[in-house]
């Protein structure tokens, strides 16, 4: 399974419509997942055509962006939790332990900083943002490879 992760892209003020970069990425995917800061709801719709898609809701996220604070989905025998805001990066991997027990992976956004790392048993994951790259040398989004309940492959990929 492919699963293409994606945060903070920030519509309309950054998302003007999905960039050829990102849509490479998508086209092919199994699912996308989106740890929130849409903004707004017609870019969900823009990448569920291209595969079905998750998403939370974002601290930036306006009213039409139906979608709830944090999620947990079973994504082929992989337990995966999102949210937006995991907090300060200090304590962030036991934190994330505590809030979602179950999970083997957590992915979230907010920081626009990208990151994979794993801890006890717990790896998390922050795509970044393709739109909003802040002091990061490129925009970024994550791919994710699970096969039979096991991540196999998280890339962070610059776009």
């Amino acid at each position: 399974m492919k699963v293409v992760v994606l945060s903070d892209t920030h519509a309309p003020r950054r998302w003007k419509g999905c960039p050829p970069r990102v849509a490479e990425h998508l086209r092919g995917a199994d699912l996308i997942l989106h740890a929130g800061d849409v903004c707004t709801a017609g870019v969900l719709d823009e990448l569920a055509a291209y595969a079905p898609v998750h998403a939370v809701k974002g601290n930036n996220d306006g009213p039409d962006v139906t979608a709830p604070e944090t999620l947990e989905l079973d994504l082929d025998g992989l337990r995966v939790a999102m949210i937006h805001d995991s907090g300060p990066a200090a304590g962030r991997a036991a934190r994330m332990r505590r809030r979602f027990p179950a999970a083997d992976l957590v992915v979230f956004g907010h920081s626009h900083i990208p990151l994979d790392h794993s801890e006890n048993g717990l790896r998390i994951f922050n795509p970044g943002s393709p739109t909003d790259r802040r002091r990061q040398p490129h925009g970024t989004i994550g791919v994710l490879r699970i096969e039979d309940g096991h991540l196999v492959g998280a890339e962070i990929v610059p776009v």
